[in-house]
């Protein structure tokens, strides 16, 4: 976010029904006042209605639940809005004297010393939003479709009756069949819920489907790849936005977290797992794809012999590192592919070489 020239900062802790406010000089600090306002549009927009200049206000905010629609609300109103990383402010949360009146305060005066401070973040566009919802709940839908499916498969293994494997898809229909009648009538209710789930899941794939074609082209790019599906590529689409925020390729799995952490001081410099940040969907997603790029139905390339190599090193804890390590890789290839809008090559590197050599 560029420097602006506020004269007033204000701290803005958001909790789920109201705003904590404390507004401060930017010149020497001192409180001004403070107060709380509900999270309702029309009781915010009264209350900063009332800053005649509202480029002269800065305000800062933590990501959370409600500061997507309250920052677009603030800056739509003219009003300069910076909002924190929670993972860099932790020290907002962890305090020993922790309130909401403390840490708008807080927030005030990090944001009045530098702004640097808060790692500020961008929330996506409305319409990305809009998009990113319809991901997640469909798989919430997944998830509980899953858990039903687990449900009624230990229900019937404690009744002897043991069920064939298959895809969740067709479980509902597959099991109305097998089992014998008594069960069917117990279990009636927990496979029609699933039926109607997996119609409904259809529905959201049909949705998302069309929504790639017609506003994220780019999809069909990422798609190049073995293992990475319509759901991975729209999400991927959605969570990068432009590939051209990152000046780097590699800087995309540092943004989606799938780096390892660095703990280095002196001679010491631990091995410790992957940061874990950013956005925990589109990571998990990364890290299903490498799966099956790593398993018994992945296609021979470039990405699934790098994570065998690591594989093969031994142990549990090998495989788990190749599976991350093929998904950090996978990040920045999908990201090299879409900004030189490039046709996939699963052996480029190899053939590369070759050229090299000869």
């Amino acid at each position: 976010m560029k420097e602006c020239s506020a004269e007033i900062v204000i701290g803005m802790d958001l909790s789920d029904k109201k705003s904590e406010i404390c507004e401060m000089s930017r010149d020497n600090g001192e409180i001004i006042r403070r107060t709380e306002v509900a999270n309702e549009a029309e009781m915010l927009a009264e209350f900063f209605g009332e800053y005649p200049v509202p480029g002269k206000v800065l305000i800062a905010m933590e990501a959370g639940t409600h500061s997507p629609w309250i920052s677009a609300l603030l800056s739509d109103m003219g009003f300069n809005v910076v909002i924190g990383n929670p993972r860099k402010l932790r020290f907002i949360y962890r305090s020993d004297n922790k309130t909401d009146r403390r840490d708008a305060e807080m927030l005030a005066r990090i944001a009045r010393f530098d702004i640097g401070l808060f790692y500020p973040i961008t929330h996506k566009s409305r319409e990305n939003q809009i998009a990113m919802a319809l991901l997640k709940a469909r798989d919430a839908l997944v998830k509980n479709r899953a858990n039903l499916i687990n449900s009624v498969r230990g229900i019937l293994k404690s009744l002897g009756c043991r069920t064939s494997p298959g895809s969740a898809p067709a479980f509902a229909r597959k099991i109305a069949e097998e089992i014998p009648e008594e069960y069917r009538t117990v279990l009636h209710g927990s496979l029609e819920a699933i039926g109607r789930i997996t119609e409904s899941i259809k529905l959201y794939d049909r949705q998302l489907e069309e929504l790639s074609l017609e506003k994220h082209p780019e999809t069909a790019i990422l798609r190049q790849v073995g293992g990475v599906g319509p759901i991975t590529a729209l999400a991927f689409a959605l969570a990068i936005e432009d590939p051209g925020r990152f000046r780097k390729s590699r800087h995309v799995a540092c943004y989606l977290g799938l780096v390892p952490k660095r703990d280095q001081s002196g001679e010491i410099d631990k091995k410790l797992g992957i940061t874990k940040a950013g956005n925990a969907y589109l990571r998990s997603l990364m890290v299903q794809c490498s799966q099956h790029i790593m398993g018994p139905f992945g296609k021979d390339c470039e990405l699934r012999r790098f994570g065998k190599r690591i594989a093969e090193r031994g142990g549990k804890a090998a495989k788990k590192r190749a599976v991350v390590a093929v998904a950090r890789k996978l990040s920045i290839l999908l990201h090299r592919l879409w900004t030189d809008n490039a046709e996939y090559d699963p052996f480029h590197n190899k053939k590369s070489k070759s050229r090299e050599s000869a």
